[in-house]
């Protein structure tokens, strides 16, 4: 794909910002529906996207320095917050961190974010191997039934990954392999909302591999498109956002954990809203001007292989 599709930059920037305003525990909290219907559709609306972008037309050199350049800022960040979770009081607490145990979240059972990283590798690297065997390249069928296959054994027998998290990313490698349009199978419209809301309003719903989750992934894909002619100014702002999640995904967690050092200034605020617009400022500008320092100080090709992490 050599060209920047702007309704997919527009999705992964939606996608994002839900993310990070659900990781702040304090807005997570004070509002457990509204996180258990973003957690149903958000990250499978976003494995879906990456696995669109997935080449698995690559040659195998440029494919596999890809994923090497996944994997360098995966195994930083990890390492980081495997040791920051041996000292500090966060959920993820781990009370005697030992080597084995180092290595074994590193590669097979991450902690926090990263896991969609990890999940990203895996999956990726599993069907770039499928889609290069004889027997797959010009049969589908076989190729996404080796697929489901190499999943299942992945997630059920190795326990590397969610078994959900690698159906959506599939799904949107699928999508890729068909050369089907990513916009035009997920066509923007407002009458998306209304099913949407009504499989909101259920419980029993809210379960991202279910089929009603499936549902509420395609119907939060399409109304975000709906909405991306009617953004006015804000397109570069939101374009820019979405063009650079991975600057967002490897170092909000650093700026969620500091914006719990500003909840006091918002006890005037029951809603906590505004503590999430300035949460939410301080965790992108955090994390685009740490990208920014690493592109001025010509770091990042160290970290993510390419002289400009910011795009």
């Amino acid at each position: 794909m050599t060209q920047r599709i702007n309704e997919i930059d527009f999705l992964r920037c939606v996608f994002i910002l839900l993310m990070v305003a659900f990781h702040l525990v304090y807005i997570g909290d004070k509002y457990p529906y509204a996180k258990l219907v973003v957690y149903t559709f958000h990250m499978p609306a976003f494995l879906l996207i990456s696995g669109y972008l997935l080449s698995m037309h690559k040659p195998a050199v440029l494919f596999f320095r890809s994923m090497v350049w996944l994997f360098v800022p995966y195994a930083v960040m990890e390492s980081g917050y495997v040791l920051m979770a041996s000292f500090l009081p966060i959920r993820e607490h781990i009370d005697c961190l030992t080597l084995p145990l180092f290595f074994d979240k590193l590669l097979f059972h991450p902690l926090g974010p990263y896991w969609y990283l990890h999940t990203l590798l895996l999956g990726g690297i599993t069907g770039y191997f499928l889609s290069c065997l004889k027997v797959c390249r010009g049969n589908m069928s076989v190729f996404c039934a080796l697929l489901a296959l190499v999943f299942m054994a992945e997630s059920w027998w190795l326990g590397l990954a969610d078994l959900s998290s690698l159906f959506y990313l599939g799904i949107g490698m699928i999508l890729r392999r068909r050369e089907i349009s990513f916009v035009s199978f997920f066509r923007g419209t407002v009458w998306s909302l209304p099913p949407l809301l009504v499989f909101a309003s259920d419980t029993s719903y809210l379960h991202r591999f279910s089929l009603p989750g499936m549902l509420m992934t395609y119907f939060s894909i399409s109304m975000s498109l709906a909405i991306f002619p009617y953004v006015g100014r804000l397109r570069t702002l939101l374009l820019f956002i979405g063009r650079n999640t991975l600057a967002v995904l490897i170092f909000s967690p650093i700026f969620t954990l500091l914006s719990k050092g500003l909840l006091p200034l918002f006890g005037f605020d029951p809603t906590g809203l505004c503590f999430l617009v300035v949460a939410l400022s301080l965790v992108l500008t955090g994390s685009f001007g740490i990208a920014w320092l690493l592109d001025r100080c010509r770091l990042s090709r160290f970290l993510c292989g390419r002289p400009q992490m910011l795009q």
